[in-house]
């Protein structure tokens, strides 16, 4: 129970109550779309048809005595995630129906207690997205107000020396420069972009996590389902139960970040994956410093690979310098590591007793801390991006630039794209209005953000054979061959088919931490903000195929990794005291989620199904 409050934590149940209360008013302001759920005749909602990838009775008016009467509203489009993909969608929507004089009701529905609560703040972000989609972002007062003046790269070959790459060998590639861009809070972008799309007229609910897709008899994807609260650890209902609602709409546009729970069960359902190879990821570690006046230059870039990763994992450090005197400062590493051992947070504490970063850090305060899976498959791994219903955009989708280390200017403009499909589809069509909008595809490919993707799409599987070869590769890529090399590198294995058995592995000793640079996990953790509602069921569940997985084989061969790879502590092997043979038990403390989503990707044989808490739980990462 770390940093929200209770009222936090229990808004999206008073949001509810509230919108019970006042279906009148609120019917009224939202254009008559609030009801009990009694679905109009229309033949986008027959009444018997909706049904529920969770549960298939609900959507239906009656229930059994067991099951609830379920509220709807009714949209448009609908967006689940309220990151830049989901506002970029939002804004661009409402933009093109009013260019062509019409209404558009749109929707943004986020998990977060308020918007960019989930938010990993702080990046380089590239405007191009920005100024396509608002090009007075400038006098809206966008909060872009650190432009990068300098960058650099190192290789670390220790923890004592560095090698500068030189500025002009770094520049040749337009895919490591800088130049343009800014050094931002994403959080703090994300509430700007939220506030744009409100004067709009965008209807956004934050507090509220989508679990579950809602189909119509023909198969469409046609809403989502909100969550309950007030449940239980027992799944028996408190007093403060409240029914989750259901959003439906004529498109939904998923935009939850990269490895959404929604995204991935829509992936499945349509078989979306079909003729790609499997997503990559990394886990991105950071921190908040407040650093002294006299180590810190506004607008300074810096990455580093090498030390403390070996040679064989893909990864590397990045520290940006933001106004007045922050430094943003983590580590990617790249989820396709071989050793058990390896902890990525503990990496990135070992990396910040380098002494060129001590230095930096010194008389120092860290203030924020969090952790975040990104998407490294590229072009490779990106799925067919629409279904009947609905459309992936941004991270969801895996739309991230790996040797840039961006993806919020591709998320977007994805989400840009699928916006303006939505509204043009629908505010044009006159047939059935539960389509594929499969232009939106076909504007994906044909965008800047294709032709980026494309060039660099051998990078990352390049290092395969290691951090110099891949180096070397990576370069030819970007200064040479330009995209143009006839050749596309593919794979069939997820990242937790790389783990090694543990048997085969060197066990790694990592330093204490010393409180002043370095810190234990769980006082870090601290400073995330994290928070869930103690007594409510476990979001993070042992898939049911998967029970004999943690004990037989994540331990056993494995020696359980997850107990090192997750960066908030939430699993551990403790004595099983129901047993007297000296058996252990596998301890998920999900109260402690931050949700990055590594255990969904990294436990063997992926047997984590992460599913969505209470609206409102997890990180309240700051804006800044």
């Amino acid at each position: 129970m770390l940093g929200l409050s209770t009222a936090t934590a229990s808004a999206p149940a008073a949001a509810s109550r509230f919108l019970r209360r006042r279906a009148p008013t609120v019917t009224a302001a939202l254009g008559a779309h609030f009801r009990q759920l009694r679905l109009p005749s229309s033949p986008r909602w027959p009444s018997a048809s909706l049904r529920s990838l969770a549960a298939p009775g609900l959507g239906r008016r009656h229930f059994s005595a067991e099951a609830v009467v379920r509220e709807s509203m009714e949209f448009d489009v609908l967006i689940i995630g309220g990151g830049p993909a989901g506002l970029s969608a939002a804004i661009r929507a409402k933009q093109v129906a009013n260019e062509l004089g019409k209404e558009l009701n749109v929707c943004v529905v986020e998990k977060g207690a308020e918007i960019g609560a989930h938010i990993l703040s702080g990046n380089v972000f590239e405007p191009r997205a920005l100024e396509e989609l608002l090009p007075n972002w400038r006098e809206l007062g966008a909060p872009l107000d650190t432009p990068v003046i300098s960058d650099s790269f190192y290789w670390l070959p220790n923890g004592k020396h560095a090698v500068s790459v030189p500025g002009p060998l770094l520049h040749i590639a337009p895919e490591l420069r800088q130049e343009g861009n800014y050094i931002i809070s994403l959080g703090k972008l994300c509430r700007w972009l939220a506030e744009q799309a409100e004067e709009l007229g965008v209807e956004i609910y934050p507090g509220f996590a989508a679990e579950s897709p809602v189909f119509g008899e023909d198969g469409a994807l046609v809403g989502v389902q909100l969550r309950d609260v007030g449940v239980d650890k027992k799944g028996k209902n408190k007093d403060t139960f409240e029914p989750g609602m259901q959003l439906l709409a004529k498109q939904t546009i998923l935009s939850e970040g990269c490895r959404g729970s929604l995204s991935e069960n829509l992936m499945k359902h349509f078989n979306l994956r079909e003729n790609c190879s499997p997503q990559h990821y990394g886990l991105g570690v950071k921190e908040v410093w407040e650093i002294a006046p006299e180590n810190h230059v506004a607008g300074t870039v810096t990455h580093t690979v090498g030390w403390p990763l070996n040679q064989t994992t893909y990864g590397g450090s990045f520290i940006y310098h933001m106004k007045p005197n922050l430094l943003h400062i983590g580590m990617v590493v790249g989820l396709d590591y071989t050793n058990p051992y390896l902890s990525p947070y503990q990496e990135f504490q070992k990396f910040k007793q380098h002494p060129r970063v001590k230095a930096l850090l010194e008389g120092g305060k860290c203030i924020s801390y969090g952790a975040r899976c990104l998407n490294e498959g590229g072009l490779q791994a990106i799925p067919k991006l629409t279904f009947p219903g609905g459309m992936l955009a941004g991270c969801s989708a895996g739309f991230l630039n790996v040797p840039k280390i961006k993806g919020s200017h591709t998320a977007m403009k994805t989400g840009s794209l699928a916006g303006a499909a939505a509204a043009e589809a629908l505010l044009g069509a006159a047939g059935s209005e539960s389509l594929e909008i499969v232009k939106y595809e076909a504007d994906v490919r044909s965008s800047w953000v294709w032709e980026e993707l494309e060039v660099v799409r051998n990078f990352k599987p390049a290092w395969g054979a290691g951090m110099v070869p891949g180096l070397a590769y990576g370069g030819a890529v970007m200064m040479a061959t330009r995209g143009k090399e006839p050749w596309t590198f593919r794979w069939s294995k997820k990242d937790s088919d790389y783990t090694k058995p543990a048997a085969s592995c060197q066990k790694i000793e990592y330093p204490k931490p010393d409180g002043i640079y370095s810190f234990d996990l769980l006082d870090n953790l601290a400073r995330t903000g994290v928070n869930h509602e103690h007594d409510q069921p476990s979001h993070l569940k042992v898939k049911e195929e998967s029970q004999s997985v943690p004990l037989e084989v994540s331990l056993k061969v494995y020696d359980g990794p997850e107990g090192r790879f997750c960066p908030a502590k939430v699993y551990e092997y403790v004595p099983d005291e129901s047993a007297d043979d000296g058996r252990m038990r596998l301890q998920i403390n999900a109260q402690n989620c931050i949700h990055c989503k590594c255990c969904s990707i990294k436990t063997p044989e992926e047997y984590i199904n992460w599913t969505v808490p209470e609206g409102g739980g997890g990180p309240q990462y700051p804006a800044m």
